[in-house]
């Protein structure tokens, strides 16, 4: 996660970045330090503070891009000394730590004197987050000045209160340096509110108390001075805020597309130029804030799971953080519009959810507080049907009937989809679709009793459901026993019933530490009593990644990561999955990017190539597919697994073929379907390309694809992909042929109909095949292979009459431009007119057969409009109906064709009486001239 962005001011090419949010959710990532560019984003290096953890503010001098503030909250989840403000003169190469308070107390904030770059300001907080509650507040805390660079540092008061205090946010005006605010968090009720000073810090008075401007003060607490007016002042919180009156007052509501405000850029040189960012994404805004852009296309999204459903193409479904949840599908539908087939699908922002095996519409999908919904999709219809309606908010977790943690698991049974699981600290089912719920399970927590106040403290409580403590964190049925299924707790206790739920057995592995989040358990499908899960102990300041399995039903366990087999020993894993066709191949999701392991666990590599370095917090293997969600960089698939099924089989050889997957007959994915990918492994980069080739057979044994050559030209060294796109070889239409959807570029060749073909590879003389299916879409409904071989069967007829009426089409030209050429050399030599005579009469035959056949005036596709449509634009436009479409010909393809047939007859009827008597004659006309000895003893 990113905590701050500065750009130099002197050079706009240099920028900094610190990493970790200082605004601490329950959820929050750590940050691994400082990085840099220096040519405007393009490239970036780590630039030290590693263990800064939460970095809340970056400042650059504003003449010098080397000398740089930082402002480090430190490790969130426990004490550490590289917390405080930190200086580098030599551009991040070293720092020096220059504001210490103690190892719990690190910086919240720190700005600049917009005219004097010796004086800063800070502000110090003590917070630190536990599993069950956030601690935001200490006795340390304040602001500090500096009056020499940030050298050296004094703590200031002059009228800020003292005592325990919380997070602190401090702005200085632009247009007048001696205003000065903080907005302060603090214990007691009369102490805390914005405190404004009019001789640059000297001495401070409160001015407001509003709690607008103050609640969740943890989470906000960020104030923005206006560049011009040093009485205009904005709030950031969840509403933004815009004071006019110096902050006596919070002033106007200011609109923004989403709720949740944290920060706010003014252009200093137009104000009316601003952009906000929230929890929702980021706007701009051009007129002061009165109208915003919207925040669709930037893939941030929080998921905090990811759940498939079972159809074609299959669906994602998630809680979006800080949204709704989302449906989503996995792959392009052909749409208007990018989010057209995006849709809520009941419940929340940090919902589990679960969908009816049997039916995608029937979706369940909860939120916090043990809310949970019931949606059909297709009808509309949606109702709670929440266990206990009872707020977690602002509730001791004593009192709490059912301890709903913020994202607690819900799993539809695929033996009985009538039967419904969720976790509370108890495993509940209903079997008739919420109305009544039933515990099947004693508590399955520690049920840590010294853990259950309100959480939050010492400054605010802050109770939404993420501190929820001693609940069931995962919960899964196996794939291949009924009755069997698996619970794990966010307190370290793992759980397992073989009958249902009549009885429970512990068995929590030893090799996790003590209250471990049991994040994940992967039940696998190959194996009776195998399961695999991933734990985490984070919160408690151990990053080391947790992931442990079993073959016999939880009785022993074997850790698979020590921080030394491949995930390194600071990233903690949130997720593991199975590969379901290769038993051992296992997929792993940490709190930097993925892993996979190719032999159960002994040696772990990074599955990373385009994914970003983000938390991953979910992973499914679904239809050869693995699916993540992760936490800031949204849904990701990475299809067809068989290159790492197949790795073994791809080692010590020059080249590889991998087992295709199957491709489809659909609208998904555009007009050719969901094309066949062809995946090549190289050991090196072949010296001639020419040693290798691809093509594609079908049952007839056909060739119907080849590459050779130039087409494999980009092949490089390592897993190369090429794709078929479900086509025979197009007409080769003449040229100058332009057409608005058809042309000699783009012409379509006749779709593959459904069915079994061959792919193989020729290397260095051996050839390697593999079988590849063509499936028709399984949403379908009565169209056969039958039907597409019809399709097939048409499209290869009209295609040969195309092909026959181009290639006579040449032939008329260059008999046409022999005949012109012939002529001409003829005349200039002197021979007799009459030469010249005959060879115009057969181009005027010539040119009549063409005109009836093409239309040579279009130049541009939109050219046609403008001239008579010609009978090569005429077929090829039935060509294109034709193999556009995924059935058998209608009544009028095939009607067209025959008159398209009888129409072609008439028209080349006179092209073998010109080719043969008239050229005939032609040739004997020249032999009697002797102009052939002419022509070739004068003219090459």
């Amino acid at each position: 996660s990113i905590g701050a962005i500065e750009v130099a001011p002197g050079d706009d090419q240099v920028i900094y970045v610190g990493t970790g949010s200082a605004c601490v959710r329950g959820n929050i990532s750590t940050g691994i330090g400082m990085y840099k560019s220096v040519d405007g984003g393009a490239n970036w290096q780590k630039a030290g503070l590693g263990n800064a953890g939460q970095i809340s503010e970056v400042i650059v001098h504003p003449d010098n891009p080397d000398v740089v503030w930082v402002a480090a909250l430190g490790n969130v989840f426990g004490p550490n000394s590289e917390r405080g403000i930190f200086k580098s003169t030599d551009g991040g190469a070293t720092w020096k730590k220059t504001l210490f308070v103690n190892d719990s107390t690190g910086a919240a904030d720190l700005i600049i004197h917009p005219e004097n770059p010796r004086i800063l300001f800070a502000s110090m907080w003590q917070v630190e987050r536990k599993p069950w509650t956030l601690i935001d507040g200490g006795y340390n805390g304040g602001v500090w000045k500096s009056a020499d660079g940030g050298e050296s540092w004094k703590k200031i008061e002059g009228g800020l209160p003292t005592g325990l205090l919380g997070k602190i946010a401090l702005g200085i005006s632009p247009a007048n340096p001696n205003r000065m605010w903080a907005l302060i968090q603090a214990a007691v009720e009369e102490d805390g509110g914005l405190y404004r000073s009019e001789n640059g810090g000297k001495e401070w008075k409160r001015v407001s108390g509003d709690h607008r401007i103050r609640q969740r003060g943890w989470y906000y607490t960020h104030i923005t001075p206006h560049p011009t007016d040093e009485n205009t002042l904005y709030s950031n919180n969840t509403r933004l805020y815009k004071s006019i009156d110096g902050g006596n007052t919070v002033g106007e509501t200011i609109s923004t597309p989403h709720g949740d405000n944290h920060d706010i850029w003014i252009n200093p040189t137009n104000p009316d130029i601003m952009i906000n960012c929230n929890d929702g994404g980021a706007n701009v805004s051009l007129n002061g804030g009165k109208s915003w852009s919207e925040q669709h296309g930037q893939p941030t999204s929080e998921f905090y799971r990811v759940t498939v459903d079972n159809q074609f193409p299959y669906r994602l479904y998630a809680g979006q953080q800080d949204n709704t949840t989302i449906s989503v599908p996995s792959q392009n539908l052909g749409s208007v519009s990018d989010t057209e087939h995006w849709m809520g699908i009941g419940g929340g922002e940090s919902a589990d959810v679960a969908v009816d095996p049997r039916n995608p519409n029937i979706v369940y999908a909860n939120t916090y507080s043990g809310e949970l919904t019931y949606t059909n999709l297709e009808t509309g219809e949606e109702r709670q049907i929440t266990a206990y309606p009872h707020y977690t908010e602002g509730t001791e977790m004593r009192d709490l009937k059912y301890r709903f943690q913020w994202n607690y698991p819900i799993l539809v049974s695929k033996y009985n989809p009538d039967h419904i699981y969720q976790g509370s600290q108890y495993v509940m089912r209903t079997s008739n679709k919420g109305q009544d719920w039933e515990i099947i399970s004693p508590d399955l927590t520690r049920n840590i009793e010294k853990y259950q106040d309100i959480p939050g403290g010492p400054i605010q409580h802050d109770a939404t459901g993420v501190e929820v403590y001693s609940s069931i964190f995962a919960l899964e049925e196996s794939p291949i026993e009924e009755g069997v299924i698996w619970s794990g707790s966010d307190d370290g206790m793992v759980y397992i019933t073989a009958n249902g739920g009549q009885e429970w057995m512990d068995v929590t592995p030893k090799g996790i530490p003590y209250e471990a989040t049991i994040n994940k358990i992967e039940v696998s499908t190959h194996q009776k009593g195998r399961a695999i899960i991933a734990a985490y102990h984070y919160r408690y300041n151990d990053f080391k990644p947790y992931i442990l399995l079993t073959n016999d039903y939880g009785k022993t366990w074997k850790s698979l990561t020590n921080g030394q087999n491949g995930i390194p020993n600071n990233h903690f894993v949130r997720a593991v999955a199975e590969d379901n066709k290769q038993k051992g191949l296992l997929y792993a999701g940490t709190e930097f990017g993925a892993y996979v392991s190719y032999n159960e666990g002994g040696a772990w590599e990074p599955l990373q190539m385009n994914l970003p370095v983000t938390p991953i917090t979910d992973m499914e293997w679904h239809n050869n597919d693995l699916v993540i969600s992760t936490q800031g960089r949204a849904f990701w698939i990475l299809d067809d697994l068989t290159p790492l099924q197949e790795r073994a089989q791809a080692e010590n050889v020059s080249a590889y073929l991998y087992t295709p997957a199957p491709a489809y007959r659909t609208s998904v994915g555009g007009w050719s379907g969901l094309p066949a990918k062809i995946k090549v492994y190289l050991a090196n980069e072949p010296a001639a390309k020419n040693d290798l080739k691809l093509f594609v057979i079908d049952a007839k044994q056909d060739t119907v694809k080849t590459w050779k050559g130039d087409d494999l030209k980009d092949l490089e060294k390592g897993i190369n992909t090429l794709t078929w796109n479900l086509q025979y070889e197009a007409p080769e239409m003449a040229e100058n042929f332009v057409a608005m959807v058809f042309s000699a570029k783009s012409a379509r060749g006749p779709k593959a109909v459904p069915g079994n073909y061959t792919v193989g590879l020729i290397s260095n003389g051996e050839v390697q095949t593999k079988p590849l299916e063509v499936k028709i879409d399984p949403r379908w409904q009565g169209i056969t292979t039958a039907d597409f071989q019809k399709q097939f069967d048409m499209a290869v007829e009209v295609r040969a009459l195309i092909d026959e009426s181009q290639d006579n089409i040449r032939a008329i030209r260059a008999v046409r431009n022999q005949l012109n050429d012939i002529s001409d050399r003829a005349i200039k030599a002197g021979y007799s007119s009459s030469i010249k005579e005959q060879s115009q009469a057969i181009i005027a035959k010539l040119d009549a057969l063409e005109e009836d056949l093409f239309q040579n005036k279009i130049e541009t596709s939109q050219d046609e409009i403008n001239y008579p449509r010609k009978w090569t634009n005429n077929i090829a436009r039935l060509y294109q109906v034709l193999v556009g479409d995924d059935n058998k010909p209608t009544g009028g393809m095939v009607e067209r064709w025959e008159d398209l047939k009888a129409e072609y007859e008439v028209f080349i009827a006179p092209y073998d009486g010109i080719m043969s008597n008239d050229v005939k004659a032609f040739n004997d006309l020249l032999a009697q001239e002797d102009v052939s000895r002419i022509i070739v003893n004068g003219r090459d």
